[in-house]
């Protein structure tokens, strides 16, 4: 089974085998110029038809990876076609270790110092062939921008790994991405913490029963709040099985 894009809801889902992650990641390497890659929860699919910034950001990505059980089964109730979910982490450490086998190269933005030192450490040990060409914390100030932008493009990574801190977030490698890096791009969000060992990611058990969330509503109780965009989806998918063609 090769990759494949679906329309899904008016929002890009690429379906990418485990299997063909590896050659899918070389082919955008080979192609050359920046390479956006999008890990897709609900709520950035329902973010990316509400927010024209955003979604122009998820048109243009080389790759959007379906990270929710909720996206992976409205796809198959709408179209029959069975998308491939990816666990954020695992993902990451995926491509990570594919870079590795080719001694490609990683840039690392956001998160606090401490913890960007403590992922840098660990990221040398586990995949020691991978280059880290460099490193900035996030929260930096406005006017560090440009050299900071300056500094990712000049070292021509294979790889920017942006966490939290930076202003914007994941929509800051939109707004910049013509400056970036010439490789692939990925917000990594809680990333740099679950390498730092600052924070656990779901178990397996717990992410392919699509209970991950339940997790994150303990550390943030507003998210529960998440159950109203949640039956939103729902009706949404009920209404373009009905009524569009």
């Amino acid at each position: 089974m090769d990759r494949e894009r679906v329309n899904f809801l008016k929002v890009p889902i690429d379906i990418v085998p485990h299997e063909q992650l590896g050659p899918a990641v070389y082919e955008l390497l080979r192609k050359g110029g920046g390479q956006n890659v999008v890990l897709l929860s609900l709520m950035d699919l329902l973010e990316a038809r509400r927010n024209t910034e955003y979604r122009e950001y998820v048109r243009n990505a080389a790759l959007v990876i379906p990270i929710s059980k909720s996206i992976v089964g409205g796809i198959r109730f709408l179209t029959g076609k069975q998308a491939v979910r990816y666990m954020p982490f695992d993902f990451a450490v995926s491509l990570l270790s594919i870079l590795e086998e080719r001694e490609f190269s990683v840039f690392l933005l956001g998160g606090k110092l401490r913890v960007l030192r403590k992922t840098e450490s660990n990221i040398r040990q586990t995949f020691p062939r991978l280059r880290v060409v460099g490193r900035f914390p996030g929260s930096f100030k406005k006017q560090e921008e440009g050299p900071i932008v300056e500094a990712i493009r000049k070292t021509a990574a294979s790889l920017l790994l942006v966490g939290k801190g930076v202003r914007g977030e994941e929509r800051w490698i939109a707004r910049y991405s013509g400056a970036l890096n010439p490789g692939l791009r990925l917000w990594c969000s809680d990333l740099y913490d679950v390498f730092a060992e600052r924070c656990r990611r779901p178990s397996r058990k717990t992410f392919d029963r699509g209970l991950e969330f339940v997790g994150y509503c303990f550390r943030s109780p507003l998210k529960f709040f998440r159950v109203f965009p949640y039956l939103y989806y729902k009706i949404l998918l009920l209404c373009h099985k009905l009524f569009v063609r």
